[in-house]
Formats: structure tokens, sequence, C-alpha cells
């Protein structure tokens, strides 16, 4: 009357090659997955800091008067000022998770908006195998 129910069960070898598979499977995208990730926070953070040294060399334009950039490493800020007053301060290292490299701690833009004493600034932004660099040109253009 009934039909008969058969259980279908896997066995312990099918259970093992697909556990296996599983595993060669994760050990070859998980490295990928890691550097796309590192380069998403590495491009925002460049991002940032570039939006960072445009809004000084602005303000410096706008308010006809010397704006500097401050940049430091081992914290991973960068403080705009303009004389005594800190106008904006981003800790973009912790924002991110990214580490901070530059050939100079500081950048000043002039009233015209041209770097002064900028001698070709570069700022590194790394996280694992991922990095970028900022530049700003003496004549305060950021790239």
């Amino acid at each position: 009357m009934f039909p008969s129910l058969s259980r279908r069960a896997y066995t312990l070898l099918e259970l093992v090659i697909v556990v296996t598979l599983a595993g060669i499977l994760a050990s070859i995208t998980l490295p990928r997955v890691r550097l796309l990730l590192d380069r998403q926070s590495v491009h925002s953070a460049t991002s940032e800091i570039a939006s960072v040294l445009a809004s000084a060399r602005l303000l410096a334009l706008r308010g006809h008067a010397a704006v500097a950039v401050e940049v430091d490493s081992a914290t991973g800020m960068l403080c705009v000022r303009r004389g005594g007053d800190t106008i904006l301060l981003r800790n973009v290292a912790t924002a991110h998770g990214i580490r901070l490299g530059h050939t100079r701690d500081s950048l000043t833009y002039d009233a015209y908006g041209l770097g002064r004493g900028a001698a070709n600034l570069s700022i590194i932004v790394q996280r694992g195998a991922a990095v970028e660099t900022v530049f700003v040109s003496r004549f305060g253009r950021v790239r």
C-alpha cells in the first residue's frame, strides 16, 4: 500500500571530497578577494587625501592667505591649518585601515594656490600588497 521510501545518505568519502574541493577553491579565491579589498581601501584613502589637498588649495585661493597641510605618517593624520587655526583634521589611516608614508611632512599653499616649499610632495598609501601614491607638484596640482 505505501510506497517504499528509500533514504539516500552521503558516504564519508563523498563528504571528504566535497570538503577538500571547497578548501581548494577557498585557498585560490581568498587571496584575490583580500587583494581586491586592499586595493579598494587604498583607492578610497587616496581619493580622500586628494580631496583634502584640493580643499586646502581652494581655501588658500578663496581666503587670499597661506594654508598649510601637515602629514603625520605615524598617526595617519592630515591637518589643514590657516594661521593658528586648525580648519580640517582627517585620520585617514584609521578610517581606511591603511599606512601613510611621505617624502615631506608638510606643504603650504600660498594665496595664489601655488605650493610653497612643496618640491613635489608624495604621499604613499599602502595596505597589504596594494600601493598608490598621491603627488603634489610645485604648482600645487594634485595627481
